[in-house]
C-alpha cells in the first residue's frame, strides 16, 4: 500500500487495519438486489406502457422505471471490479436482462473502468472517465449533461447500425472498437486492443446487442411491438443519463488538468463522498455514493462501503484529511464545482 506521493499524514495503513474484514462480497445481497430492482424495472415499464398518456399512474410508473433501471444498471461497475473469473452467471444474467436491453452490455464498462483507477492513468489525459471539468468554463458541464439526449440514439447506432458494418468492412472495426465500445466521458479515449478485464466474450455480447436491437425494431415495423414503447424506451433512456451525468459531476472535485499523475490519497482526495440519506441512495446507487472510499479501497463491494464509512470517520485517529471529501448532497457537490470552475476561467 506504499505510495510515494501519499501526503506524510494521511492515515492509509490505519484506514486498511479498519476495513481490511470487508473486502469480501456477498452473492447472495448481489442476486437478491438485482434480481428484485430488474423486476420493478420491468414492471414499471409495462404499466408506464400500457397507463393513458400523462396520466398520474404512467408518470409514477415512468419514475420507479427510471430509478430501478439506473439500480439495475449500475451494478456494471460492480461487475467491473468484481474478482477475475468470479460471478459468471450473476454477469450473464445481468447482461440478459438488463445490459443487452439497455445497450450496455458489460464489455464496454470491462478494462475501461479498471484503467480509471490506474496511478498512471486515473486525472490524466489518457483516463476515459475523467475531464478537468474544475478547471474549464462552466458551460462545458451544461454541454456535458445535455449529452443526455442523444446518447441513447448513438448505443442504437453503435449495436444496430455499427456493428454489422464493422463485420463487413474490416478497418472499421478496428475503429468502432477504440473509438465506440465504452463507457466514458472523455471524447478522445481510445480504447486499447487488451483493454478487456473479465469479458472475453465481448463479441457474443456484441452480437447479442445487434439481435436485440434489430428484433425491437423489426417488431414495431410488423406492428407486432407499439412505437410508443421506442418512445418509453428513449425517455427513460434520457432521464438516467441526465441522473448519472449529474452524479458523475459530483463523484469527483476534477481539478487535475491531465498533466501529471496521482497518487492513490491524492486519488481519494480528489473524490468526493456524499453519505447523505436515502435520498443519495436513489441518485447514487449501489455504494456510489461513497465514491471516495471507493477509490481508496477499490475492491470493498458496494454493500460494506457504507460500514467502512463508518469505521473510517469514527475509527481513525485523525480523521480531518479524511473528511475532506465528504459533501452535504448533490446540490453541495454541484455546487462546488461550479464556483471553482468561474473561478478558474474567470
Amino acid at each position: 500500500m506504499s505510495d510515494s506521493n501519499l501526503p506524510v499524514d494521511f492515515p492509509l495503513h490505519e484506514a486498511h487495519a479498519l476495513v481490511r474484514d470487508l473486502m469480501t462480497p456477498n452473492p447472495w445481497i448481489y442476486w437478491l438486489d438485482f434480481l428484485f430492482h430488474i423486476t420493478l424495472s420491468w414492471t414499471a415499464f409495462v404499466i408506464a406502457l400500457h397507463s393513458s398518456f400523462f396520466s398520474i399512474w404512467q408518470l409514477l410508473a415512468c419514475s420507479v422505471a427510471v430509478l430501478a433501471f439506473y439500480r439495475s444498471a449500475i451494478f456494471v461497475h460492480e461487475l467491473a471490479h468484481l474478482k477475475k473469473g468470479t460471478f459468471t452467471v450473476f454477469r450473464l444474467a445481468w447482461n440478459l436482462i438488463c445490459g443487452i436491453p439497455l445497450m450496455i452490455p458489460s464489455f464496454t464498462y470491462d478494462g475501461v473502468h479498471n484503467d480509471h483507477h490506474k496511478r498512471d492513468v486515473y486525472g490524466t489525459s489518457k483516463d476515459g472517465e475523467y475531464l478537468p471539468f474544475a478547471t474549464q468554463r462552466p458551460g462545458e458541464m451544461v454541454r456535458y449533461v445535455l449529452l443526455s439526449f442523444i446518447l441513447p440514439l448513438l448505443l442504437v447506432a453503435r449495436f444496430l447500425l455499427l456493428t454489422p458494418l464493422s463485420y463487413l468492412i474490416p478497418p472499421l472495426r478496428k475503429l468502432v472498437w477504440e473509438r465506440a465500445s465504452s463507457l466514458t466521458i472523455n471524447p478522445n479515449y481510445k480504447r486499447a486492443a487488451n483493454a478487456v478485464r473479465n469479458d472475453h466474450n465481448w463479441r457474443l455480447q456484441e452480437f447479442a446487442t445487434f439481435m436485440f436491437a434489430l428484433m425491437v425494431v423489426t417488431s414495431v415495423a410488423l406492428g407486432v411491438l407499439s412505437y410508443q414503447a421506442l418512445v418509453l424506451w428513449y425517455v427513460i433512456a434520457v432521464l438516467i443519463f441526465i441522473l448519472n451525468s449529474l452524479r458523475t459531476l459530483a463523484a469527483h472535485a476534477y481539478r487535475n488538468p491531465g498533466d501529471r499523475t496521482l497518487g492513490l490519497a491524492e486519488q481519494y482526495l480528489d473524490s468526493v463522498n456524499i453519505p447523505g440519506n436515502f435520498i443519495t441512495g436513489l441518485w447514487a446507487p449501489v455504494g456510489l455514493r461513497y465514491h471516495a472510499t471507493h477509490h481508496l479501497f477499490m475492491s470493498l463491494p458496494y454493500h460494506n462501503l457504507g460500514k467502512a464509512q463508518q469505521r473510517l470517520v469514527r475509527g481513525l485517529n485523525d480523521n480531518t484529511l479524511y473528511l475532506q471529501t465528504v459533501r452535504k448532497g448533490l446540490w453541495d457537490a454541484l455546487a462546488r464545482i461550479w464556483k471553482e470552475a468561474a473561478a478558474s476561467t474567470r
